[in-house]
């Protein structure tokens, strides 16, 4: 069973005035012990003195009536106060069972001390008188009934342990009915959270008025849904770019395959068409290929077969990989600086190999193309730039989005199908590193970071992913439909 907070706080209230009250309770009971106390003392201090001062005075049988005639009217008609005098004269004797008080106090104590006689607990103090005269030395005995005392401290007690309850009882329902009150806001605030369509992301939550703390997680919440509005908006788009980049090679295949089918063919023209729903399927593969390697990577991949090598001679070799496609561009490539990296090799060719494509691609005939590496601090820099048009801030930042191209007409931008960037990302990520893209002075560059410091391992990846730039064989050339773009 789930229980509220206020009913929580409530019981937190109550058991904290409890101990409280019980601590408070404690201190006024021994409080009001000690004045009691204090206060039987006194009395039968009073009456010893006085007795004392007129026994001392006596001395003669003949005037000793006089002084239990005094004390007699020194002891109340309820025995609340009583007075004994033992002498071994007993003419100058007083009160009465002496013999069983001579058994109870075989030796008198010095000071106070307390007496049962008769069922009575008796407040008592004993002092010996010298002898005067005819009188010997008496011991006189002064004692206070304790009952009435006793009877206030349980009064008292019993009071205090109502009071105590009452109390608590008292701050636990005041406790519910201030959390209540305090916990309004939330429950306000729950009340419309649930009110948020899932149709309408652009819903966020008012954070006033409402109590700091809960102002703090209103703003951190709304943040959340702004994210997630975000990401649905991300999805949405990736979505409409996935069905749309696989849209146009499958109509393509079919309209190309519905033309042939629509009359007799030779064997030369049906090969044609072969050959180029070969091209579309083959493009739709590195689609989906692509994908499965991204998806891999959004999973947590990192890295694996990490060696420590030189990042200038990956670079290169990827350059002399794509030779043939600067020589039909009419660039050419120049690689600057070199570091010493920790990275998988087949992951940082495809991301540099990528990057050149990219440059390739946006370049005019006669540019030069510059692969800057550098280090700084923990991580290696790896930098292409090639001058063309200038990009603006706001598509820089979305440069490395899948599917997101800065400007659809650009040269070539059909024949690629926006996952180029992307990839160099993942890549950059799964060796702990970030991308970067600026465009001034007429020269974009874009590049990626390594971490020095190895990445715990996650999961895997295939180890041949699609478009890296092996070492320098006779297999074909890397695919100029599978960069990305800026």
């Amino acid at each position: 069973m789930k229980v509220s907070i206020a009913t929580r706080l409530a019981v937190m209230f109550a058991v904290a005035s409890l101990a409280v009250f019980s601590l408070v309770g404690f201190a006024l009971k021994r409080v009001l012990h000690r004045e009691l106390d204090q206060h039987q003392l006194s009395e039968v201090n009073t009456r010893l003195d006085y007795a004392s001062m007129m026994i001392a005075r006596n001395d003669s049988a003949e005037r000793w009536q006089g002084v239990r005639n005094k004390l007699d009217a020194l002891t109340p008609l309820d025995g609340s106060a009583r007075f004994w005098v033992m002498c071994p004269d007993e003419r100058f004797q007083y009160g009465d069972q002496l013999e069983l008080l001579r058994e109870r106090l075989s030796t008198l104590p010095n000071g106070p001390f307390v007496l049962d006689l008769d069922e009575h607990s008796l407040r008592a103090s004993a002092r010996r008188i010298e002898a005067n005269g005819q009188r010997p030395a008496v011991e006189l005995v002064t004692a206070v009934d304790s009952t009435r005392f006793i009877g206030t401290q349980k009064a008292f007690t019993g009071a205090l342990v109502a009071l105590c309850l009452g109390g608590v009882a008292l701050v636990a329902l005041l406790g519910y009915r201030i959390a209540r009150m305090g916990l309004a806001p939330v429950a306000s605030l729950s009340r419309e959270a649930q009110s948020l369509s899932p149709r309408d992301l652009s819903q966020r939550l008012k954070p006033s008025p409402l109590p700091r703390e809960l102002g703090d997680l209103v703003t951190s919440f709304n943040g959340a849904l702004d994210r997630v509005e975000r990401a649905y908006a991300k999805l949405e788009g990736f979505n409409a770019d996935v069905a749309h980049e696989l849209r146009t090679p499958l109509t393509n295949i079919i309209g190309q395959t519905q033309v042939a089918l629509s009359k007799e063919r030779t064997a030369d023209q049906l090969e044609e068409v072969l050959q180029s729903n070969l091209e579309e399927l083959d493009r739709l593969r590195a689609i989906v290929n692509d994908m499965l390697f991204l998806a891999r990577a959004d999973q947590g991949a990192t890295a694996l077969d990490r060696v420590h090598a030189s990042a200038a001679e990956e670079v290169s070799k990827t350059v002399e990989y794509l030779e043939v496609l600067q020589e039909e561009a009419g660039v050419t490539v120049r690689v600057e600086g070199d570091a010493q990296a920790s990275f998988e090799r087949s992951l940082f060719r495809r991301a540099a190999s990528n990057l050149l494509l990219n440059a390739i691609e946006h370049s005019e005939p006669g540019a030069e193309i510059v692969v800057g590496i550098s280090r700084r601090d923990s991580e290696v820099r790896v930098a292409v730039t090639n001058p063309g048009a200038p990009i603006p801030e706001p598509h820089l930042e979305r440069l490395f989005d899948r599917f997101y191209r800065a400007d659809g007409a650009r040269r070539n931008s059909r024949d690629n199908h926006g996952l180029g960037l992307s990839i160099v990302k993942a890549v950059a990520k799964m060796h702990g590193g970030t991308v970067f893209a600026t465009s001034a002075e007429g020269r974009n560059t874009f590049g990626f970071t390594l971490s020095s410091t190895p990445t715990v391992m996650a999961s895997t990846l295939p180890a041949q992913a699609p478009h890296e730039a092996p070492e320098r064989t006779d297999a074909p050339l890397l695919e100029r439909s599978h960069p990305g773009t800026s």
